[in-house]
């Protein structure tokens, strides 16, 4: 997806964090915070999980060099940045009318290697996840390579935002109390984590069907309209971390009663549900397992 080069994106809220001290990832997580990243994980990777390395403690600093649209066409760090502002635009219209009573995130941070967050330290291996506790996402840019390298999606900006946009999406759900609500531990094709999952990819759908609508300050729409391109690398992406795809890669054969994030069938049917119809379609909560 392409940005309007004289879009302003400096209303982002991406900051980039660096390297932190004390990681152990497998090791050094608490049992909680293994529990919330199994549940709020926008993949499930934690086959990869390995230990962390240590590091010096460093201050977030904002992206000042992230302006303008053409720094998100010609950057990742600023295509984060202009991401985020973006979904800040839509969620601020679109999460009153799922009564939501919307706020935006504390945060949004890219790291590398390793990150201290509110749900315990995590390494890269984690994956992109958000963290209730301090209401923040959590990305190492770095996993997009592991994306299309490992599990065979395409590459392009739109697939990335799609990730930014899916977590985005488990900020919503936090707000709204179904994060919390739907923790019951359980596993398999029509649990709740699954739903979790699922709403969150109907969330990212529902952004990018709108997402060239999105204005900065200014009433410039932050991005172009998706080409047909673009939107078959989102549901690349969609269908690249789906639960039977992530563990035919890992191990080597599919076991539904571990399911966690739903299908890659289901994750693209459900990006492209909340893409065609907008966020009041994205109740999977409501649905039936057949349906779901």
């Amino acid at each position: 997806m392409t940005f309007n080069p004289d879009s302003d994106i400096s209303s982002g809220k991406a900051s980039r964090r660096g390297r932190t001290t004390g990681i152990a990832v497998g090791g050094g997580l608490g049992a909680l915070a293994l529990v919330l990243l199994s549940q709020f994980l926008g993949v499930n990777l934690t086959g990869l999980l390995g230990g962390g390395d240590q590091g010096t403690t460093q201050e977030d600093s904002a992206l000042e060099q992230c302006q303008t649209g053409q720094d998100a066409n010609e950057r990742i760090d600023c295509r984060m940045q202009g991401a985020s502002a973006s979904l800040e635009d839509y969620w601020q219209e679109a999460a009153p009318s799922i009564g939501v009573d919307y706020v935006g995130p504390q945060d949004f941070v890219l790291f590398s290697q390793a990150v201290a967050t509110g749900c315990g330290n995590a390494s890269s291996a984690t994956g992109p996840f958000y963290c209730p506790p301090d209401q923040t996402i959590y990305i190492d840019t770095s996993f997009y390579d592991t994306l299309e390298q490992q599990f065979g999606a395409e590459s392009g900006p739109l697939a990335e935002m799609y990730v930014v946009a899916h977590e985005w999406g488990h900020h919503v759900q936090n707000l709204a109390g179904i994060l919390q609500s739907s923790q019951d531990g359980q596993t398999g094709p029509t649990s709740n984590a699954v739903r979790v999952e699922l709403q969150a990819d109907c969330f990212a759908g529902a952004w990018a069907g709108a997402a060239s609508t999105t204005e900065d300050a200014n009433g410039v729409t932050f991005l172009q309209p998706i080409t047909r391109e673009q939107y078959t690398e989102a549901l690349s992406a969609a269908a690249a971390v789906g639960d039977d795809r992530i563990q035919e890669t890992t191990q080597g054969q599919v076991n539904p009663h571990a399911f966690t994030h739903g299908t890659s069938e289901q994750r693209v049917r459900w990006f492209e549900t909340g893409y065609e119809q907008g966020a009041g379609a994205c109740d999977t909560f409501g649905v039936s397992g057949n349906d779901l």
